[in-house]
């Protein structure tokens, strides 16, 4: 019995371990996917693809804390975000709100993970409402801290035009994509474990 319980410690252990350095290895995706860039008002980059990978290979759980590693990284100074930059600055800036809006995405992945399991299809619409969520945190901090160059801020439906609207076909186009290859991903990971 001793045995046994030793054994099953030490699958537990190693599952952890394995789970902490997919979940690094996630928020270095991250970090490589943010400097694929397109300058705009919210940079157009693939970082959002990585969150949905993240989330897609890893599950809402560990997905969610490659998250927040990325975004903790990020806001203690390492030159992670768009552009290479770095800083809390960068995370409580006009465009800032959008990063958060990341968890948001992993704690509403997170929350409906368990009724995806069977039908792994209705992933994609669960990722839909994530990113909408995101929007909408970001849109709301984006006109609370943004102050354009005549001194005014920007309205709720102006933002929405301008750093919304534009990105809509690319994030569903950077989902899709991540669905395809997380799935093909975690079918390998889950072969091999």
């Amino acid at each position: 019995m001793t045995e046994q319980t030793n054994v099953s410690v030490t699958t537990l252990r190693d599952s952890r371990v394995r789970n902490l350095c997919l979940a690094a290895l996630m928020s270095a995706i991250m970090a490589v996917c943010a400097w694929i860039t397109v300058p705009f008002t919210v940079p157009f980059t693939m970082q959002i693809f990585a969150v949905f990978a993240a989330l897609l290979i890893l599950g809402g759980r560990w997905g969610t804390a490659s998250i927040a590693f990325y975004l903790f990284v990020g806001a203690m100074g390492l030159p992670v975000f768009s552009g290479f930059q770095g800083g809390i600055g960068h995370v409580l800036g006009p465009t800032g709100g959008y990063m958060l809006g990341f968890l948001a995405i992993g704690a509403i992945y997170w929350a409906f993970e368990s009724p995806t399991r069977k039908r792994p299809i209705l992933r994609i619409p669960v990722l839909v409402l994530g990113l909408a969520a995101c929007y909408l945190l970001g849109t709301l901090w984006f006109t609370t801290t943004y102050v354009g160059a005549n001194g005014a801020g920007m309205g709720f439906v102006a933002a929405l035009g301008v750093c919304v609207v534009p990105y809509i076909i690319p994030d569903l186009l950077k989902l899709t994509l991540a669905y395809v290859l997380g799935k093909q991903v975690a079918n390998a990971l889950d072969q091999r474990a």
